[in-house]
């Protein structure tokens, strides 16, 4: 399971926003303080690039990364692996800033949308969320 959720591609194998990703400045794995440059695309918002920064890399248990300044991220993505009776149980935890994202510029040209920004965001990120821990699922059991 850590080999799967620590591996900067997964993410990329279901997601329609997270178009993958390379190790930058030599890193060629998963280690703290190792960064990649993720692309992406969004209908609404373009094609960008986000530099990460790996927080946590403990194996088997837990690999998690920050968006753009990991002092002041604009968003962390973590996965937690634990074990259970049925094998592991994996959870994987998307947070929001505390730093400026994508969400910050949107709500900022539409304030009044707010409320409506963040339901579609969450939404979003719920269905991608599902999608890519189905798809680790089937890696896992080796499905795929």
């Amino acid at each position: 399971m850590w080999r799967i959720v620590s591996d900067i591609q997964t993410p990329a194998l279901t997601s329609p926003e997270f178009q993958g990703a390379v190790w930058l400045d030599g890193a060629t794995g998963p280690t703290v303080g190792a960064r990649f440059a993720g692309r992406n695309a969004h209908e609404a918002i373009g094609k960008w690039q986000s530099t990460c920064t790996i927080i946590t890399a403990d194996p088997p248990r837990e690999f998690a990364y920050a968006v753009d300044d990991p002092k002041n991220p604009g968003a962390v993505w973590r996965y937690r692996i634990d074990p259970s009776s049925q094998g592991v149980l994996l959870t994987q935890i998307a947070q929001i800033g505390p730093g400026p994202s994508g969400l910050t510029l949107a709500i900022e040209r539409m304030p009044e949308k707010e409320a409506r920004i963040i339901e579609r965001r969450l939404g979003e990120h719920h269905t991608n969320m599902t999608a890519n821990l189905q798809q680790i699922k089937k890696l896992a059991e080796g499905q795929e």
